[in-house]
């Protein structure tokens, strides 16, 4: 009986030491397989986090771009409205040139006539609505000649006047939110 549990004993310890040799190599394989699932994981962590820079990145230029967009297409309307009151301003400035010089023709014994108030008010109410559209005229008579604002037609040598002084406007010139539509047309002294 010794003999068979000495047997036993010597089975028993060769079959500890398979179990254990196999788990030392079951052991290994995980460690290389952890390693192999570790390095995945980080190269996809890696992958994912450019991913999602780039995303990050192509997020705020389309938002950059369309901040830039929505304030030009706002400069663009505001423009285009500034470009039709030029437009309309600078169309009807002749007829307004032309009711002036009806009041001015008239004479004092003409004055009194309904035609002449009639004109008058005409007048008025077109040079109320040029102001209304920010329509201004610009002034000329008696100011030094600058050529951003006057147009000089004629020079005169007066020694009433000072150097470069406007001393007649021949043609009214207007301005409309700080941009001429018509220079003034004037004479100019010394």
């Amino acid at each position: 009986m010794k003999e068979n549990d000495k047997e036993l004993n010597e089975d028993l310890i060769n079959e500890e030491e398979e179990i254990s040799g196999e788990e030392n190599n079951i052991q290994e394989e995980d460690d290389s397989s952890r390693e192999e699932k570790a390095s995945e994981v980080i190269d996809e962590k890696a992958e994912l986090e450019k991913k999602a820079a780039d995303y990050l990145d192509r997020y705020q230029r389309t938002l950059a771009e369309f901040d830039n967009f929505r304030k030009r297409t706002t400069k663009e309307k505001a423009s285009m409205y500034d470009d039709g009151v030029r437009d309309s301003a600078l169309k009807l400035i002749p007829v307004v040139d032309n009711f002036e010089r009806a009041v001015l023709a008239v004479s004092e014994e003409e004055k009194e006539s309904g035609l002449y108030k009639g004109i008058e008010m005409v007048l008025k109410q077109f040079t109320e609505i040029l102001g209304s559209l920010g329509v201004k005229e610009i002034e000329a008579e008696g100011k030094k000649f600058d050529p951003n604002f006057h147009n000089a037609v004629t020079h005169i040598e007066d020694e009433n006047f000072g150097e470069n002084e406007i001393c007649a406007v021949l043609q009214k010139g207007y301005i409309c939110r700080d941009k001429v539509i018509r220079p003034s047309m004037v004479q100019v002294a010394n």
